[in-house]
């Protein structure tokens, strides 16, 4: 599976976007998909996550109730819609995928266990 995000820009605080990632490839219903962001200067971090049918979610704290994110398999696409947004959310967000199977979810929320990975997309929010 390759990946590749869209969908970042500028946009004021309080505002709403959406990210898009496309996958390209027969498998990607075999895998588990996450957001990951890196702000300037700072370690990339974990976002979102959601599992191979899309009914199991999982966010950061920081993310909770602000941001959603989905799946649609038979458009091999995954959303990351991102509502209410703070000036702290300005980042590079990637889209990230991996078909290993954990039995703790918790796995999931790092980084290194992922090996596929878009090319990022720059979200922009002005204060």
């Amino acid at each position: 599976v390759q990946l590749q995000a869209c969908g970042g820009g500028l946009v004021q605080a309080g505002g709403s976007l959406r990210l898009s990632c496309a996958a390209y490839g027969r498998t990607f219903n075999s895998y588990f998909m996450g957001w990951f962001r890196q702000a300037p200067g700072e370690e990339r971090e974990f976002v979102a996550a959601v599992n191979w049918s899309g009914d199991s979610t999982y966010y950061a704290d920081s993310v909770k109730g602000r941001f959603t994110i989905s799946r649609d398999n038979a458009k091999k696409l995954v959303y990351l819609q991102m509502n209410n947004l703070k000036p702290e959310d300005t980042a590079v967000y990637f889209c990230a995928g991996t078909p290993r199977y954990y039995y703790s979810s918790t796995y999931y929320y790092t980084e290194e266990i992922y090996d596929t990975w878009g090319q990022g997309t720059l979200v922009t929010v002005s204060s």
